[in-house]
């Protein structure tokens, strides 16, 4: 039986210029998801000036690595300016969302519990 890939849309045992796999688009916010599992998700993002995701709330923790550009990042009320080569962690649980300052890229990493089983 074969082994499933956990990685895609990315090529294997190359070096890769992250800021190469996701380019901008005017007035758009383009993704390209790299892993997506039931406990980790890896997604690339470029967000030109002014687009954004609303805040919203979810079940699991996530870091925000931003590799071009910069964002405005809002967690629980709390805004933040985040620039190229800083990371912010955003906690389960607590309403968060970011806009584009100016135009960004960055890499969601999305990660969420391991589920529990029962044992009898």
């Amino acid at each position: 039986m074969e082994k499933p890939e956990l990685l895609k849309n990315i090529v294997f045992a190359q070096p890769l210029d992250l800021n190469g796999l996701v380019e901008y688009q005017q007035g758009q916010v383009v993704s390209r998801t790299l892993a997506q599992n039931n406990f980790l998700s890896l997604t690339l993002f470029a967000f030109e000036a002014g687009e954004g995701i609303s805040a919203h709330t979810v079940s699991a923790d996530a870091l925000v690595h931003i590799f071009d550009g910069e964002a405005e990042v809002n967690i629980d009320g709390q805004v933040m300016t985040v620039a190229a080569g800083q990371v912010v962690a955003m906690p389960a649980g607590k309403p968060h969302g970011l806009t584009a300052r100016k135009r960004f890229k960055m890499l969601l990493t999305v990660v969420r519990p391991p589920q529990q089983t029962l044992s009898l």
